[in-house]
């Protein structure tokens, strides 16, 4: 009994000792990440090509610090445009219709927020109280922990590998609809780390973004971030 007693608390004790506080979390993953580096870019820009339903898209992104943002995305010769000038927002959407710019909602703008890469956004959900540690789960076949971030309105789940501390899968449900998108091929290009490779899936759908060229602190006006 003495024996089983001991092997328990030893098994106890290990347990505890294996175990990762969030803050621990959240540290390496900035570490890994070296988010702390990316808060001192002054600018990125990202080519890419988005392919979806068949169709490939190509895509450019510009990001001033600390949250200047725009994105292009030609649909058959027509260009879809998002834009935050770090105080408005504008969508023009030729899809709809009407390419006039359409001011988007402060709702639409946190959420573009969210993709803000200057932003440690894991660091300041932990400040907030909108980070907990939901348990571990496997993502393509291996350990990763499970974390829910709540705020704005907006739940998601975001997983952080237990070996690489990069982020592996990010869920969410806006209106219904889950969107799980799983970033992959980490490159460092100037002490940033992007995923090159994201893989998005909804509602049966699926679509895979491919950054082919990222280029970090190159000269950016901001009249870039104007509807024109």
């Amino acid at each position: 009994m003495k024996k089983l007693i001991f092997i328990m608390a030893g098994l106890i004790i290990m347990s505890c000792l294996n175990a990762q506080s969030l803050e621990e979390i959240v540290k390496k993953y900035t570490d890994a990440s070296k988010l702390d580096n990316v808060a001192n870019v002054k600018t990125i820009k990202i080519t890419a090509s988005m392919s979806v339903m068949g169709m490939e898209l190509p895509m450019t992104l510009w990001m001033k610090n600390p949250d200047k943002m725009k994105s292009v995305t030609n649909i058959n010769g027509q260009d879809m445009i998002q834009v935050f000038d770090g105080t408005k927002g504008f969508t023009v959407n030729p899809m709809s219709g009407s390419t006039d710019p359409v001011e988007m909602t402060p709702d639409q703008i946190k959420q573009s927020q969210r993709t803000n890469m200057f932003r440690n956004y894991l660091a300041d959900a932990l400040k907030k109280g909108q980070l907990t540690l939901e348990g571990e789960e496997n993502v393509n076949d291996k350990p990763a922990f499970k974390l829910k971030y709540d705020a704005d309105g907006i739940v998601s789940y975001i997983d952080i590998d237990k070996s690489t501390y990069y982020c592996v899968k990010t869920s969410s449900t806006t209106n219904g609809v889950t969107v799980d998108s799983y970033p992959t091929e980490y490159t460092e290009t100037n002490g940033v780390i992007i995923p090159m490779k994201t893989s998005t899936s909804a509602q049966g759908m699926d679509m895979v973004m491919t950054f082919t060229k990222v280029e970090v602190d190159t000269p950016m006006e901001d009249d870039i971030f104007t509807i024109k």
